[in-house]
This record gives structure tokens, C-alpha cells and sequence, in this order.
């Protein structure tokens, strides 16, 4: 195997399991090793560290697969990773209320770039990383092997791929082509999932156990879900016992999408409050009309992609948060997250702290929200957390 030979001193974070060796780290490697090989990382006297799959084209120059020598990285190796993947989100998330959920989630299942989704009979897959790319054949065959589906469905058209020097890819790679009008089952709610045309890899599954625990504190209450999408938000707040909601999303096909799940779970909709509209005018519009609601939900898109861009993200997550708690009053509850992974809950909360002296508020935080555990996060890959939100409370 051919071997990467890394800098003086750049040792630690692969000694701590670290997923990602940077181009910068390394100081030599042998000569004519190919995009996606598997290749052994040493330390600067050539002792062996780990081993991983190799990308000339991407800053992330290695991705970490396995630390102990002895072990080969074959068929079998994948198959035993997928599998405890599998088996965990089998026993600890799938029952009679949801069939739907993320089967492997990239580093934190310790399998860099992969991501499996299961809706119901159906797999969408994302190959985020070259390494991934060469071996989809065999991970594909696997998935087949370890999960009974009808079919799998490739969604690699994120923009990570761009930066591994990859093209997008999608469509069938196994069985059927999951349908439009597909039905998945969360918290006890159908909801339609757009696997070929929806955002992500069709659903955003990582919110669900935080639907639920929001949804607690909407029952007769008026309640406003701010970038709504497919109503997840919304659907829980309605079945909790909600006595009216708003929804609102830019994407009028996720707003129609909305209204359909209304129907598919025989819950009461009232179009008038299923609204096609950019958040931040629909708030400052609502204040000109001296609007209120006892519940608002935030749930914005990735703000900041990256740390370059923390700085612009850091102003409109304030400015969202305001605009939110200039609608409220004492008593009344903010649900609000963030998905940019380089903006830490503590960041987050400063923020919603700075947002609420300008509105004239005083917040109290009655519950920190994260990752459900279908979304885990490994000890030795912090980056894997993203995902932070809290339920707060006008005092």
C-alpha cells in the first residue's frame, strides 16, 4: 500500500481519530497515488497512524478510515460498519410511529462522505467524497445485503462534491424509483417526501425528535413556523393541539406539499395560513400589522456554509431572532435553531441574547435542543455536530 508521510508534529489529531488529514499536514507521499486509493498515513519517521482513502483534488487530503494495522479495509470491513450502523437506528428508532430516519451519517458512524437515508422501502444515498465514488459498486451491493428496500436512490448533487472535484450525480441505483407522492410515517404523522425532487436527500430528518418536544408547548396555542418547508413543524404543532398555525416558506412547492400533508393526516387547514413568503419581509410585515403569535418557530436554512462566512451568518441569525421576538410577549415561547455547523450553541445563544436586549426582551432558555441518535456524533469528530436549537421563553 502505497503511504503519506505527514509533517512533524501534525500527528496528533490522527492519534486522537481524527477524520481528516489536511493537504498542509503532509510533508511527502509516494509517488502515483490515485483519486480515491486507499493509501497507509505515517508520521514523519514513517510509523504507521492509520489508514484512509486519498484525494489529490480536495484540501481534505485523507479521510480516515481505520486505526489499527492489522485490519484490512475490505468488502467485509464495510459490511460490518454498515451493518452497526443499520442495527442501532433498527432497535433504538424504527417502530410503529416512524419508518423514516438516517441510517449512516458520514463521520459520526466513522464512514466519511456517506450518507444513507430510509424512507420506508426506499434508500436516498449520498457519495460525498472520491473515496466513496470508486467503491460505489460494492457499497451499493451492501446496502442491498443489510437493508430489504425496493429501491436506491442516488442524491450526490451537494456542493460538497465540488470541492472533492466531483460532478453531481443522481438517479436509480437499485430496484425502483421511489414515487412522487411517497408516504413516510414520523412521530405518527404521514408526511409526503419528495425523494428525487425534494431538498437534501428528501426530508430533513434531523429535526424530528425536536418537533416532537416543541410540539409540547403548542397545545391551544396560536402558533407561527417560520421556513416551514413540507410543514414537519407544523403538522406536530396541529396534532398537539394547536388552535391555529402559520406556515411560512419561500418555495411554494413546499408550501403546496404542505397543505397536502394536512390532508393526508385529515388534520384542519386553513390556507390562508399556509403562506409563500420570504421570512425575514413576512416578520417585518406582521409587526406593520401588529400580528402576534404564542409560539414561534425558527428553523432557517445553513446560514454560514463556513467560518468565512460566521460573520454575515452571525447578523442575520440576530436579525431573524429580533424581528421574531418584536412580535412577542410575556409568556411567550421561541423555538429557534440553527443547522451551520461552525457556530457553536453557546455562540448561538449569545446571539439570541444580543437579539433580545434590542428588542426590549428578557429570554430565559428552558431547553437546549440537538442531533436525535440517528444523527450520532463521534467523540473524536466534534465537526459532526451542527445541529443546536433552543426552546426559550419571554419572561
Amino acid at each position: 500500500m502505497q503511504k503519506v508521510f505527514l509533517l512533524k508534529g501534525k500527528e496528533k489529531p490522527v492519534l486522537h481519530h481524527h477524520n481528516w488529514v489536511y493537504s498542509g499536514a503532509i510533508a511527502k507521499q509516494d509517488k502515483g497515488i490515485g483519486k480515491g486509493d486507499m493509501v497507509m498515513v505515517c508520521s514523519n519517521e514513517g510509523k504507521f497512524l492509520a489508514y484512509g482513502y486519498y484525494n489529490e483534488d480536495s484540501k481534505i487530503r485523507v479521510r480516515l478510515l481505520e486505526w489499527d494495522e492489522n485490519v484490512e479495509i475490505n468488502e467485509a470491513w464495510w459490511e460490518e460498519k454498515i451493518r452497526n450502523a443499520y442495527t442501532l437506528r433498527k432497535e433504538r428508532v424504527e417502530n410503529e410511529d416512524t419508518n423514516a430516519y438516517r441510517v449512516i451519517f458520514s463521520e459520526g458512524d466513522a464512514l466519511p462522505g456517506l450518507i444513507v437515508d430510509k424512507y420506508d422501502e426506499y434508500l436516498s444515498v449520498q457519495f460525498l467524497t472520491a473515496g466513496l465514488e470508486v467503491r460505489k459498486e460494492m457499497i451499493v451491493s451492501i446496502l442491498q445485503k443489510v437493508i430489504p428496500v425496493k429501491g436506491i436512490y442516488e442524491r450526490s448533487d451537494s456542493n460538497a462534491r465540488t470541492l472533492e472535484g466531483l460532478g453531481m450525480s443522481v438517479g436509480v441505483l437499485y430496484g425502483e424509483k421511489p414515487p412522487s407522492n411517497l408516504l413516510v410515517k414520523e412521530n405518527g404523522l404521514l408526511v409526503n417526501t419528495p425523494i428525487v425532487e425534494g431538498q437534501k436527500s428528501g426530508y430533513f430528518l434531523d429535526q424530528r425528535e425536536n418537533r416532537k418536544k416543541v410540539a409540547a408547548y403548542t397545545k391551544g396555542m396560536k402558533v407561527l413556523d417560520c421556513f416551514s418547508y413540507t410543514g414537519g413543524f407544523s403538522l406536530n404543532a396541529r396534532k398537539a393541539g394547536a388552535t391555529e398555525v402559520w406556515s411560512v416558506d419561500s418555495s411554494a412547492s413546499a408550501t403546496e406539499a404542505l397543505s397536502s400533508n394536512y390532508k393526508n393526516n385529515q388534520l384542519d387547514c386553513n390556507e390562508e395560513h399556509v403562506i409563500t413568503s420570504d421570512v425575514f419581509q413576512f416578520l417585518r410585515a406582521a409587526q406593520q400589522k401588529n400580528q402576534h403569535w404564542d409560539v414561534i418557530i425558527l428553523d432557517p436554512p445553513k446560514l454560514a456554509p463556513n467560518r468565512q462566512n460566521l460573520p454575515k451568518a452571525e447578523r442575520a441569525y440576530k436579525d431573524l431572532n429580533l424581528q421574531a421576538m418584536l412580535l412577542m410577549n410575556s409568556g411567550d415561547i421561541l423555538a429557534t435553531f440553527s443547522c451551520s455547523g461552525s457556530l457553536s450553541l453557546e455562540h448561538f445563544k449569545q446571539i439570541l441574547a444580543w437579539a433580545a436586549t434590542d428588542a426590549g426582551k428578557e429570554l430565559q432558555f428552558l431547553e437546549d435542543l440537538g442531533h436525535p441518535i440517528d444523527h450520532p456524533v463521534r467523540a473524536a469528530f466534534p465537526e459532526s455536530y451542527y445541529l443546536k436549537g433552543v426552546i426559550a421563553r419571554i419572561i
